[in-house]
């Protein structure tokens, strides 16, 4: 018997790359996928299931009916980014309980991968830039605080399993395609910015995630890993590069800016101006180490891939029906 695979967030860009890649590997027997939306991309051998992560019965039954040897659990919805932040904490939480749960009664199962966030550590005064796996998570957002609970989830699904557990706490992952606050709020003409500090932050690039995925899948390792990609960026300086206008704000101000980008579609959750007040980082080099991945693109090349992003043409349609 070959390796089953179930995947959960199959549907967003990160678990579409991820189904690419599992799906080119011929150890690989079968793979299953959940998520509230469909995949970004065609999908050729995996079997996807559309389902609210909040229905836990349905979740249920397909973990069953699958009876994984392996779980990559990529169901974490941040909030702001492909629902409002209520909706987006409830199905994180339903999500791990749901499919881990049920995924731990496996009697095959043999390894699990969660997705995690740099976001648990928080930026708590005194606390450090650029923490180790080391340094206890003391999320200051809820964000961070669901990634933190998510974690506590699949640690008690490992142990109830006696199975290894991966987790990766990405940097903020963002590109043109992928549904993100931070993405979002970048590419508005205007960009709120601190106007008393510029602390740098690190990105990483959805394929440099979807390798670390693979390749913690491949290993089994049980650890705490960060996987963060090379160097940093201020807001000002990522502004700059996007050639936005930077709108240095401070105090009341971001209640005003949170109004003013909720107005128009691009919500600004308190992590990531957290991100932009306060910078957000994290030491990689374990990750590098025992997964023995790097990832290749730097912080400021996700930064550049993030502004192409291709202009509206507005066709001239009375012109062309003359024609």
């Amino acid at each position: 018997m070959g390796t089953r695979v179930l995947l959960t967030g199959m549907g967003g860009e990160l678990g579409t790359r991820v189904t690419n890649l599992l799906e080119a590997d011929e150890r690989i027997e079968e793979i299953v996928g959940l998520d509230l939306g469909p995949p970004r991309g065609r999908i050729p051998r995996a079997q996807f299931h559309l389902v609210d992560p909040r229905d836990r019965d349905r979740t249920v039954a397909v973990v069953r009916d699958l009876e994984p040897t392996a779980v990559v659990h990529l169901g974490v919805y941040e909030p702001g980014a492909r629902a409002s932040g209520r909706t987006a904490l409830a199905m994180t939480e339903a999500s791990a309980l749901a499919a881990l749960g049920a995924a731990a009664q496996s009697p095959a199962l043999d390894r699990i991968v969660v997705r995690s966030g740099i976001e648990v550590y928080g930026r708590p005064r005194g606390g450090p830039q650029r923490p180790d796996e080391s340094v206890l998570p003391q999320p200051t957002t809820a964000w961070g605080r669901i990634l933190a609970q998510t974690e506590e989830i699949a640690s008690e699904a490992a142990r109830a399993a006696d199975v290894a557990l991966t987790v990766l706490r990405f940097a903020p992952v963002v590109g043109p395609h992928i549904p993100s606050p931070l993405g979002r709020g970048l590419r508005l003409p205007a960009v709120p910015i601190s106007a008393v500090a510029d602390p740098p932050f690190s990105l990483l690039h959805q394929e440099d995630a979807a390798a670390a995925v693979v390749r913690a899948l491949d290993t089994g390792l049980d650890a705490t890993v960060n996987v963060v990609g090379p160097g940093a960026v201020t807001p000002l300086q990522a502004v700059r590069l996007g050639n936005r206008i930077p709108l240095p704000t401070v105090g009341l101000g971001w209640v005003a800016a949170r109004l003013a980008c909720e107005l128009v579609g691009a919500p600004l959750p308190r992590h990531v101006i957290e991100l932009l007040t306060r910078g957000r980082g994290a030491d990689g080099a374990m990750g590098q180490e025992v997964l023995g991945l790097d990832p290749v693109r730097r912080t400021v090349d996700v930064v550049h891939d993030l502004y192409e992003w291709a202009e509206v043409v507005h066709l001239d349609v009375a012109h062309r029906g003359a024609a």
